[in-house]
C-alpha cells in the first residue's frame, strides 16, 4: 500500500476515458490498496484512478470517515436540478470554483469480489460520486463551470506556478 501522487492538469492521462477493468487480479487488488491509502490524507473526499496515472474505472471516497471504493461505477440516477456547490481539485489545486452538480447521485459499480455495489447520497457525497465519475470519463470539474467562471478558472490555472 502506497500513497500515490496526484497527476496534474495537463497530464494526458487527466483527459482519457479510463478503460472498464475486465478482470480483478492482484494488480488491481494493490491499486485499490494506493487509492484507498491515498485518499485517507487529510483534506482529500475522492481520489480517482487516473489522478494517480492508471487509466482504469476506479476510485476511492473519504467522506465524513467512511472511507470505501468501487470499481467501474457509472452514475445510474441524479435527483434535483444542477446547483453551484463550490469545489476543488487534487489534480487542480489551489482552485476553488461553483461548479454544477446534482443534490443527489448513486452510483453502480462492483467491489474486488465482482459483487454489486450501490454508492449513493446527497450533498456532500452526490458531489463526490459525479466529481469522480467525471475523472473516469476525462473530464475535470472545470468543465462543469459556467462559461465566465471557466475563463477566469483557466485563467488561475495559467498563472499556476506548478505548471511551469
Amino acid at each position: 500500500m502506497t500513497v500515490r501522487d496526484i497527476r496534474i492538469i495537463g497530464d494526458p492521462v487527466l483527459a482519457q476515458r479510463c478503460a472498464e477493468i475486465e478482470h480483478i487480479d492482484d494488480g488491481i487488488r494493490a491499486l485499490v490498496d494506493d487509492l484507498i491509502e491515498t485518499v485517507k490524507l487529510p483534506g482529500r473526499a475522492g481520489v480517482a484512478a487516473p489522478q494517480i496515472g492508471v487509466g482504469l474505472r476506479a476510485f476511492s471516497y473519504n467522506i465524513d470517515g467512511d472511507i470505501g471504493y468501487i470499481l467501474n461505477p457509472r452514475i445510474v440516477e441524479v435527483r434535483g436540478e444542477p446547483v453551484p456547490t463550490g469545489e476543488g481539485c487534487l489534480s487542480v489545486p489551489g482552485l476553488w470554483h461553483d461548479a454544477l452538480r446534482h443534490p443527489y447521485a448513486r452510483a453502480e459499480g462492483i467491489d474486488l469480489d465482482g459483487a454489486r455495489v450501490v454508492l449513493e447520497g446527497e450533498g456532500l457525497f452526490a458531489q463526490m460520486l459525479q466529481h469522480e465519475t467525471d475523472h473516469l470519463d476525462g473530464m475535470l470539474y472545470l468543465k462543469r463551470l459556467s462559461a465566465d467562471d471557466r475563463k477566469a478558472a483557466m485563467r488561475e490555472v495559467r498563472e499556476k506556478i506548478w505548471l511551469t
